[in-house]
């Protein structure tokens, strides 16, 4: 399926309704006198966070909401119809922008925003009738619904945001340790939207935001991965992801015959390489707090790289072996509430 983040829609409310101008000639009501009812109102437009979607394409094939006028009164007092609503499902961490300035924010469950609302209806001639006016013979018309052009931009709502190169294992560990199923090959930028997963830990639930793999300029837009990093501008902690098999950009991977120094050289670089792509797209994800796993703790090359390696906040992993997932968990859990409990 198509990713889609950002995508710009026009919406209308409904017209209100125009009152009607009427009077009674009923032969039991000799004085007769007005009965024009009131027009409806018309429809307006609701954004409304739908918890199963993650991805704004639905909105880009229909960027054009309008919701439906209201009835014109009637005569015998008789109330037009008011506009039907249009409810326009969008993810979770939905941001609505109108002319550069962000006007709602859609982080929570069930949250909904009012995006057009519909006009008031006019009212009849009924409802001007007074001592010193007897028989109005004029009525209100509806008014026009709002009108405007709207951005929304997706920004996932997650708690942990996993980085790293592409091809490191990042969908692989995702789905061992959620329910999320990612699609998982070996080639670059395998993730082509932000896969979401749920780790429940006691009571509470942690969400993880796999972004697609980071290369050196990212930032200036090499890639996909800018595309994505602002979907994990909301997290609480980084996770990234090290494998010393996987080459940085022309530069050759570790094997078996690396030095010691030449593993901490290479483990090094991929981290700096990561923390110069998120640094340069926003200082918060650089100052986030960082848990790094080597993964492939299978293989004895990886296993050298951890214990030599002198980065800080370090655990050992093996998807395949599940090897250190139950510390993982445990160590996110951790890094999650305090980051919590500090807010």
């Amino acid at each position: 399926m198509q990713f889609v983040d950002e995508v710009t829609i026009y919406v209308r409310g409904g017209k209100g309704g125009n009152g009607s101008t009427s009077f009674r000639r009923e032969s039991h009501y000799p004085r007769g006198g007005p009965d024009g009812g009131d027009g409806g109102n018309g429809g307006y437009i609701m954004l409304v966070v739908d918890e199963g979607l993650n991805t704004l394409i639905d909105t880009a094939y229909q960027p054009h909401l309008f919701a439906k006028d209201g009835g014109d009164g009637e005569g015998n007092g008789c109330t037009g119809r008011s506009g039907d609503n249009v409810i326009c499902k969008v993810p979770l961490g939905t941001q609505v922008f109108y002319q550069d300035r962000l006007v709602a924010d859609l982080n929570k469950v069930g949250a909904r925003w009012v995006a057009a609302r519909g006009g008031v209806g006019g009212k009849g001639n009924r409802f001007f009738k007074s001592a010193t006016r007897q028989s109005p013979d004029f009525a209100q018309e509806g008014q026009p619904g709002d009108e405007c052009t709207l951005r929304l931009i997706l920004k996932s709502v997650a708690d942990v945001g996993l980085v790293g190169l592409p091809n490191v294992g990042k969908s692989t560990l995702i789905s061992k340790l959620t329910s999320a199923t990612p699609k998982v090959a070996n080639y670059p930028f395998t993730t082509l939207h932000p896969n979401l997963g749920v780790i429940t830990i006691g009571e509470r639930r942690i969400v993880i935001a796999d972004i697609p793999g980071l290369i050196p300029g990212a930032a200036e837009g090499k890639g996909l991965g800018i595309k994505f990093l602002k979907h994990i501008e909301r997290t609480r902690t980084i996770l990234q992801l090290i494998d010393v098999t996987t080459p940085l950009g022309e530069e050759a991977p570790a094997s078996d015959e690396s030095t010691d120094e030449e593993l901490r050289a290479v483990a090094r670089a991929q981290f700096e390489a990561i923390d110069f792509e998120l640094s340069q797209f926003s200082d918060h994800l650089a100052a986030l707090p960082r848990l790094v796993a080597f993964t492939k703790a299978d293989l004895p090359i990886a296993r050298r790289a951890f214990e030599v390696t002198d980065l800080e906040n370090t655990i050992l992993i093996s998807s395949h072996s599940e090897h250190g997932l139950t510390e993982l968990i445990e160590l996110i859990g951790q890094k999650v509430a305090k980051q919590s409990s500090s807010e």
